[in-house]
């Protein structure tokens, strides 16, 4: 079947995995560790508390929303 978007199967895993370096992927300053994964986060080392990746925030969102 013919795609009128106009992209190639290999434009997109190169698309998803500059999505997947998220903040890294943009440079600056050194970005600390999720505390449940270990990739990357949109916080600097330098921020106090725990730091979560947006997958496992969001999944902790979820865990805590459906506890009652």
């Amino acid at each position: 079947m013919n795609d009128d978007c106009g992209a190639t199967g290999t434009e997109a895993p190169a698309r998803e995995s500059g999505e997947a370096l998220g903040a890294a992927g943009r440079g600056g300053p050194p970005y600390a560790e999720c505390v449940l994964c270990r990739e990357p986060t949109e916080y600097p080392e330098s921020h106090k508390g725990i730091t979560l990746c947006p997958v496992c925030d969001w999944q902790e969102a979820q865990r805590t929303a459906c506890s009652g």
